[in-house]
């Protein structure tokens, strides 16, 4: 049955549900599904179906299978590659009523929850144990796009992205079979790893329905600090100098001087226009202290221009206010337009060389772009508004994002530290691993070989 005959296997499709509603075809409901927030094309599915368990997603899955119907895991529609975007039709599948935190192990720092758990949410019932989970990509993103995508964000140069925090997954393959991969201990050498296998893998080998997660006793002490410099070169030197000394920083993240200037556009703030360093320490107070202080001996050797530190949580959050709504800020700067963001990931030491060739590239382009990011492992943005309507504003972008890309793969980085390949980088998948690149493709032949699950991405 082909899928543009949609009317007979919908209504079949309903009939798989307890509740026939759970099937939609509203487009209101199907708009809602077409699209994340980059600037790829959108395309309407044929239904939304929501499910509630794990059984009913096997059998969403073997029907879809047995019929040849693409299937797109579906969460929060936060991520920035199109990853989301049912390219041909289909089934959305949204999990976000599997929202359940199913287990929470506090001596054991572990954690099981279902793929439709808000990260903001799990974090609130965490903190009743006083733990928390650390992976922060920005958006309130549920937990199994963040597992799809190998999200990570500010924490990551202390914490690790996603992969580091995945113990095991329940999964559900394309033909319905139901697996569980890993366990609740910290290691195991017991085979292959599946469980790596999966994260990353952006809904193309398996639908994931739970994860076993590890948690974190929260910090004893916090201290956040903001110090402007008079070059982007000064403030990439001064994170890779923390790094370097061996400081154990929560959170390095960098902005420049157009960024500040669109968040005090949006916010109505007076922040100085100048690049800046975001810091956060935390850990045993002495010890935070002291890590404090050599920061701030650290920018100064840079010429840094201000060094703001606070304790107090409310202060904190508004020391950091610059960054948390810097992508926020960009974006309300261009109204009609959509955002293509590199997230380009190189060898600390090359990061001050790689966004000086960024900001030099996007100017010899004539394209105005922000650059801010995660320094403090290597993992940086380079961001422009497009119009998605207008061909040469796209192709002049893409041919930005492409030298960075290339740039970046030359000194041994990759294409993306963050966000994945969905529909945006494929194109940079073979420069970047050559014959491992059909080991890939042999993965999901045989895990998915009817490709019913999110055809269209990573290859």
């Amino acid at each position: 049955m082909g899928v543009t005959s949609t009317s007979g296997w919908i209504d079949e499709l309903r009939r798989l549900l307890p509740d026939p509603r759970r099937v939609s075809t509203s487009h209101a409901v199907l708009e809602n599904h077409s699209h994340d927030f980059s600037y790829h094309a959108p395309r309407l599915p044929s239904a939304v179906v929501f499910p509630e368990t794990t059984e009913e997603v096997s059998a969403i899955l073997r029907f879809a299978n047995e019929h040849g119907i693409p299937v797109v895991p579906f969460g929060a529609g936060s991520s920035l590659e199109g990853h989301v975007v049912p390219v041909k039709g289909g089934i959305s599948l949204d999990l976000t009523r599997m929202n359940e935190i199913v287990e929470v192990r506090p001596d054991d720092f572990v954690v099981r929850v279902q793929a439709g758990v808000p990260r903001s949410r799990l974090n609130q019932r965490l903190a009743r144990d006083g733990l928390f989970f650390p992976v922060d990509p920005g958006a309130d993103a549920t937990i199994g796009g963040m597992i799809a995508t190998n999200a990570s964000g500010t924490s990551a140069v202390r914490y690790g992205a996603m992969r580091h925090q995945v113990l095991g997954l329940e999964v559900v393959l394309a033909d319905g079979t139901i697996i569980r991969t890993g366990s609740l201990a910290v290691k195991s050498s017991a085979g292959y790893n599946l469980t790596g296998l999966f994260v990353g893998s952006e809904g193309t080998l398996g639908v994931i329905t739970e994860a076993t997660l590890r948690v974190y006793p929260l910090p004893e002490y916090v201290v956040a600090a903001r110090a402007t410099f008079p070059s982007v070169d000064a403030a990439a030197r001064v994170a890779v100098g923390l790094i370097r000394a061996g400081v154990p920083v929560a959170r390095v993240e960098l902005v420049d001087d157009a960024t500040v200037q669109a968040v005090n556009s949006y916010k109505g703030t007076n922040y100085p226009e100048r690049p800046t360093l975001f810091l956060e320490f935390s850990g045993p107070e002495a010890a935070v202290r002291a890590d404090v202080d050599f920061a701030r001996d650290l920018a100064a050797t840079e010429d840094g221009l201000g060094f703001e530190f606070e304790s107090d949580e409310k202060a904190r959050e508004r020391l950091w206010e610059a960054r948390h709504h810097a992508a926020l800020a960009i974006a309300a700067a261009s109204p009609g337009k959509k955002m293509m963001i590199t997230d380009v990931c190189v060898p600390i030491s090359h990061l001050p060389e790689a966004i000086r060739h960024a900001r030099r590239t996007a100017e010899e382009h004539g394209i105005q772009a922000a650059i801010f990011g995660h320094v403090g492992d290597g993992n940086y943005h380079a961001v422009f508004m497009v119009d998605p309507d207008d061909p040469e504003d796209v192709a002049r972008a893409e041919r930005v994002n492409a030298a960075i890309v290339q740039h970046a793969l030359a000194r041994g980085g990759t294409c993306t530290g963050e966000h994945g390949v969905g529909m945006g980088k494929k194109k940079y998948l073979n420069d970047e691993h050559g014959q491992a690149l059909a080991v890939m493709r042999a993965i999901k032949k045989t895990l998915d070989p009817r490709n019913v699950l999110n055809p269209g991405k990573i290859f």
